[in-house]
Parts: structure tokens; C-alpha cells; sequence
């Protein structure tokens, strides 16, 4: 009679699995839970670069990307006031100085900015400032529907979530 082979014991097998499970699902809470968030947008302040319903994949820092650079002008970012989620694009800087007229017309450090908004930009208020230190100023690309620095100030940067990375359009999903 020949002797067949023990099979290894499928509660064994069952732990092991148990365990790569548990590593997994904690590395990717702690990349989710601290290096990345993924969110839908909601509302139409960065129209037609993110619509309503978008998801968008967030790289959390405060104030690097991920190369490790700080925010420059032209980062679309994601930030937290009040316990509201805003997603605008960063118009300047600390130390940068903004002006803001009621014509829309944007200037940073004397230099008028230069982009393709396709629609209204008008602005309500008059701004004049100099962004201090550990703050960005923040606009939203379709002005009109956008609440950004112009009614909330300048953004600190403890409440800036990250730096967009990628959008999934609602309809591609």
C-alpha cells in the first residue's frame, strides 16, 4: 500500500489568508486614510475643469505636492472650512500681491492673469492685499458660482486637504 501525502491543514491555510487580508486592509487605510482621498465634487465653482458629480483623487498634504514642492499658482487643491469641502485653483501665493476688480481682471505681483475662462469672472468686491504667510489665495474658475478667497480670505494652509492629481468624469464611470 502506498502512502499518500498529508494534505496541510485548510485551517492553517485559512489563518495565513486572514492575515494577508488584515496587512492589506491596513496598508490601504493608511495610504487612503493619509495619502490620498478620493471625493465627488459638488457644485460648479471649478466649472468646466471639474464638474458636479466628478470624482477626483486628492495627494493630502498642506502644503506639498508630490514631488514635494510647495503649491504653486495654477494647483487646483481641495480644502476643508467649517466642515465644507471647496476645491479651487490657487491664484497666488505667500507674499504674492493680488489685486481683484470688479471687472474680473485678476493681477498677481502686477502681472494680469492669463488663462482660459470661458465664463463670467465678475467679481463683487474689490481686493488689494499681500498673501501673508502660510496661506494661498484660492479662485474658483467659473467666478460666479465659485465661494473662494474672494468672500472667505485668504486659505490657511492647515485646512488645504491636497493637491488634485486626477478627475473621473461622472460619465466615464
Amino acid at each position: 500500500m502506498v502512502k499518500q501525502p498529508r494534505k496541510k491543514s485548510t485551517g492553517k491555510e485559512a489563518v495565513k489568508l486572514l492575515i494577508r487580508l488584515v496587512i492589506l486592509a491596513a496598508v490601504l487605510y493608511v495610504i487612503f486614510g493619509y495619502g490620498f482621498l478620493i471625493t465627488q465634487v459638488r457644485g460648479q465653482g471649478m466649472f468646466p475643469a471639474m464638474k458636479d458629480g466628478d470624482v477626483c483623487v486628492v495627494f493630502r498634504t498642506a502644503a506639498m505636492d508630490l514631488t514635494g514642492q510647495k503649491l504653486q499658482q495654477d494647483d487646483v487643491i481641495s480644502y476643508r472650512l467649517e466642515d465644507k469641502r471647496y476645491f479651487g485653483r490657487v491664484v497666488a501665493v505667500a507674499g504674492d500681491q493680488v489685486q481683484l476688480g470688479t471687472s474680473g481682471s485678476v493681477q498677481v505681483n502686477g502681472i494680469t492673469e492669463k488663462g482660459e475662462i470661458l465664463f463670467p469672472t465678475f467679481a463683487d468686491v474689490n481686493v488689494d492685499m499681500t498673501v501673508e504667510d502660510g496661506t494661498v489665495y484660492v479662485l474658483g474658475d467659473y467666478r460666479t458660482q465659485a465661494e473662494d478667497s474672494r468672500v472667505q480670505g485668504a486659505i490657511p494652509l492647515e485646512a488645504v486637504e491636497g493637491k488634485i492629481i486626477t478627475i473621473l468624469r461622472r460619465r466615464q464611470l
